[in-house]
C-alpha cells in the first residue's frame, strides 16, 4: 500500500484502540468493553483467531511452545502460555477443577499473565502499527498537500479533513483539548503541559467545516490566557481581524505550505524520490 493508505490505516488503528480503552473500566468493573471495536482492531494485527471451548482466542505465534494468547473477554487478558493451559485456567471442566495442581493454576494466573485491559489494547495497537510501512519521501508529502489544496478549492470538506489529519499524524499534533476546542471546527495542534497544569497549544490548525475556511496560528496559546482564547474563538468563527500580525496567522493554501515545510523541518533526512 502507499504511504498515504498506510498512514490512514494507522490513524484508524489508533482510533479503534482508543475506542476500546474508553470502554474499559477498572479491575472488577462490570462495564463491558466494546468487543466490536476490539475485533476490528485485531483484524489489523498478526494475531490469529481460534475458538477453544467457550472462548474466543487471538493467538500470536512466537515460534515456541508458549504463545501470546489474548482472550476476548471483559478483562482482555494476554497470556504467555499454551492454548490448553489458557483453556484450563479460563474455562476448566469439573474434572480439571478437582485436581489440586489445576485448582492452584485456576485461582492464580500471575505466572503466565502478561497484561490486561488497557495495557493489552496498547500491545495489540503496537503490533498493528508495526506491520505498516510508514517510511515516506518528499513526493508523498507533496501528494497529501496537493490533495488538501484541491479539496479546499472545491470545498470538499472530507478531503480537507483527511489531508489535515494526515499532516497532524506526521507532526504529532492532537485534536484540540478543552479549552481550545470550538464547535463546527476541526482543530489540531501541538500540546505542551507544565507541571502546574498550564497548557500551551500551538501551532494550531483551525478548519471551519461550515464555511470551508482554514487557518493556522503559529504562536502557542496558554490555557490561562482567557483573552487570547476568546480571540481564537472569534477567528475560528470567521473573524480573522481579531488576530494581530504577532499571532502569525496563515490562511488557506498557506496553511498546507506551512504544514509541508514543518514536516521537512521535523524530518531533515526526508528524500526526494529516485
Amino acid at each position: 500500500m502507499s504511504f498515504k493508505k498506510n498512514l490512514l490505516q494507522k490513524i484508524k488503528i489508533k482510533s479503534l484502540a482508543q475506542k476500546v480503552i474508553n470502554s474499559t473500566g477498572p479491575g472488577g468493573s462490570e462495564k463491558k468493553i466494546d468487543k466490536k471495536a476490539m475485533i476490528n482492531l485485531l483484524e489489523f494485527s498478526s494475531y490469529n483467531h481460534e475458538k477453544e471451548r467457550d472462548m474466543e482466542l487471538y493467538i500470536y505465534e512466537t515460534g515456541s511452545d508458549k504463545k501470546k494468547i489474548l482472550v476476548l473477554d471483559n478483562d482482555l487478558p494476554i497470556y504467555n502460555t499454551s492454548v490448553s493451559d489458557v483453556a484450563l485456567r479460563k474455562s476448566p471442566t469439573v474434572k480439571e477443577m478437582l485436581n489440586i495442581r489445576n485448582a492452584i493454576k485456576i485461582l492464580n494466573d500471575s505466572d503466565v499473565l502478561v497484561s490486561k485491559k488497557q495495557e493489552s489494547v496498547r500491545i495489540i495497537e503496537k503490533d498493528c502499527i508495526n506491520l505498516l510501512d510508514l517510511n515516506f519521501n518528499s513526493s508523498d508529502i507533496d501528494d497529501i498537500k496537493q490533495d488538501g489544496l484541491v479539496s479546499l478549492e472545491k470545498e470538499y470538506t472530507d478531503g480537507v479533513i483527511e489531508a489535515l489529519a494526515l499532516f497532524a499524524e506526521i507532526l504529532e499534533y492532537i485534536p484540540a483539548p478543552r479549552p481550545f476546542s470550538v464547535s463546527s471546527n476541526k482543530i489540531w495542534g501541538q500540546l505542551k503541559t507544565k507541571d502546574s497544569g498550564e497548557q500551551f497549544f500551538g501551532p494550531m490548525i483551525i478548519y471551519n467545516i461550515i464555511h470551508n475556511t482554514l487557518k493556522i496560528i503559529e504562536e502557542p496559546v496558554s490555557s490561562y490566557d482567557k483573552g487570547k482564547i476568546e480571540i481564537i474563538y472569534q477567528a475560528a468563527r470567521g473573524k480573522s481581524d481579531s488576530l494581530s500580525k504577532s499571532d502569525a496567522l496563515k490562511q488557506g493554501q498557506d496553511v498546507f505550505n506551512f504544514l509541508s515545510q514543518a514536516v521537512t523541518q521535523k524530518n531533515p533526512a526526508i528524500k526526494n524520490p529516485a
